[in-house]
């Protein structure tokens, strides 16, 4: 997840008498570079998870200071810094309030620190895990195309991750990402980073295959949750304007199977396009799992329209409705009743539906065997359209 802010204090503390006196929530915000700002021009150019520094010399009012952080939480970046003791001594409740709601941390360095000597030594740090990340991104990407070659991806790995433990794979669809230009994807990720608050060093975020991968090692299911749940809610409140689905893999041991984890979260993210839902657990799935597991899209489509091809094409002719009234019927194990309930429709109009729905399919619809075969081809009508890549 790159150097992070709680990296920085960690090496910081000390060395430059670094305190961090608000947005303590956005502690793993990750950092992209430093820059140093005294106004608020290049604000404009910032592409997310920038760290700004200042002296303060440009914004030595309480509005001015509060305007600086609003202005920083909407770009998205990872934080700011506040060089105290000569144009800023005391910073306004206010500042402090919004940080802390927004996550935004702030922090401060006493004015004896040489700030040149502060972001050189920061500047390196964020470089040299860069180069680090991309390493373990490429090596992740190995592992999912070529689980076998442990021997070649491992390696670059086992320092930061336990590759006997628990692997869990999370995908994220917004729009069509592998059309977009580079710099818009990477202010998306930029800023989607921001908001996975609780994913530090167990976890790793990056690019892959028109996702945006979310990989967890060694955590429990409910640390799982306690990590996507909040992130797919600070996606819908503060990127309004993107559509994203999420789809969580089932756990798997050992990185060897970390392979199967991608597959299953391919198989949920679509169910989540699909379904537009927030986000999709690939075990709390169902029969889905097998259906949303089968590559071949062409034969989930002959499975489906073969069966069901009576009662579409009467539907085509008369606007009927049975497919829609077949499929309640089988969810709701042929009560007439609930299936009337659920489409408002009198009981005796679904007791003659399901009369000419009978005569059409040529099938009393008596036996498990029968009734199931139909219940699938309907969940894969269900399925049409819903994001198979």
């Amino acid at each position: 997840m790159g150097f992070t802010i709680e990296d920085m204090r960690t090496i910081s503390a000390d060395r430059y008498k670094m305190k961090l006196i608000a947005g303590e929530g956005g502690w793993s915000n990750s950092i992209s570079w430093l820059l140093m700002l005294e106004d608020m021009t290049i604000i404009q150019n910032f592409h997310g998870k920038e760290l700004a520094v200042t002296t303060g010399l440009g914004f030595p009012t309480e509005e001015s200071q509060l305007n600086l952080v609003k202005a920083l939480s909407e770009a998205g970046a990872s934080g700011l810094i506040i060089n105290t003791g000569k144009y800023i001594t005391d910073i306004p409740e206010s500042v402090k309030k919004f940080c802390d709601e927004n996550d935004l941390p702030l922090l401060t360095v006493p004015w004896e620190v040489f700030l040149a000597e502060f972001i050189k030594d920061m500047s390196l740090q964020v470089f040299m895990q860069q180069v680090a990340d991309e390493q373990i991104s490429n090596a992740f990407i190995h592992a999912i195309e070529s689980p076998l070659s442990a021997d070649e991806y491992a390696k670059d790995l086992l320092a930061y991750y336990d590759l006997d433990g628990t692997f869990q794979v999370a995908l994220i669809s917004s729009g069509d990402l592998d059309r977009m230009d580079t710099v818009e994807r990477k202010r998306i990720a930029y800023r989607m980073q921001l908001f996975l608050t609780n994913l530090t060093h167990n976890g790793h975020f990056f690019y892959y295959d028109s996702f945006f991968v979310v990989i967890m090692n060694a955590i429990t299911a409910k640390q799982c949750e306690e990590i996507l749940e909040p992130f797919a809610k600070r996606l819908k409140t503060r990127m309004p304007e993107k559509p994203v689905s999420i789809g969580i893999s089932s756990q798997v041991k050992g990185i060897r199977n970390l392979h199967t984890a991608y597959k299953r979260a391919v198989s949920a993210v679509r169910k989540a396009v699909a379904d537009k839902a927030r986000i999709v657990y690939f075990d709390r799935m169902g029969m889905y799992r097998l259906l949303y597991s089968v590559e071949d899209s062409a034969l989930l489509e002959e499975m489906s329209e073969d069966v069901l091809k009576p009662l579409t094409d009467y539907d085509a002719q008369h606007d009927a409705g049975y497919v829609e009234t077949l499929e309640s019927f089988l969810r709701h194990d042929g009560s007439i009743k609930a299936v009337a309930d659920e489409l408002f429709i009198h009981r005796n109009t679904i007791q003659y539906r399901m009369g000419n729905i009978k005569s059409l399919l040529n099938s009393p619809l008596e036996s498990a065997e029968d009734r199931m075969k139909y219940l699938v081809a309907c969940m894969i009508r269900k399925m049409d359209g819903g994001g198979q890549k």
